[in-house]
């Protein structure tokens, strides 16, 4: 499997932006073929020991049973829509992928 982690640092980082934001990542991002898991959140702000990455507002996981299945979502339409609706919004974009078992 292929794990897709990014982290979204946005302009505006009140709750009511990273509300909306998450919604939109849901209503773009979600229900791909091919994706095992899939979850999106804002940043947990308890949990801030040093090693606590907190440089970001919005996380977003899919887990995609294979590299074809991301290859796929990368140049689906919902996917292109996400990045074009949303880009604006964010002051900075992080991209972990990783192969998982």
């Amino acid at each position: 499997m292929l794990a897709h982690n990014v982290f979204f640092t946005l302009k505006d980082k009140s709750h009511e932006s990273v509300a909306t934001f998450v919604e939109a990542a849901r209503h773009y991002l979600s229900g791909h073929d091919g994706v095992a898991f899939f979850a999106v959140g804002g940043l947990n702000t308890e949990l801030d020991r040093p090693v606590n990455d907190q440089d970001f507002q919005v996380a977003l996981h899919v887990i995609f049973d294979d590299k074809a299945a991301h290859d796929v979502y990368q140049v689906h339409e919902r996917h292109l829509e996400f990045i074009d609706k949303n880009k604006e919004l964010w002051e900075k974009v992080r991209v972990f992928d990783s192969d998982v078992a």
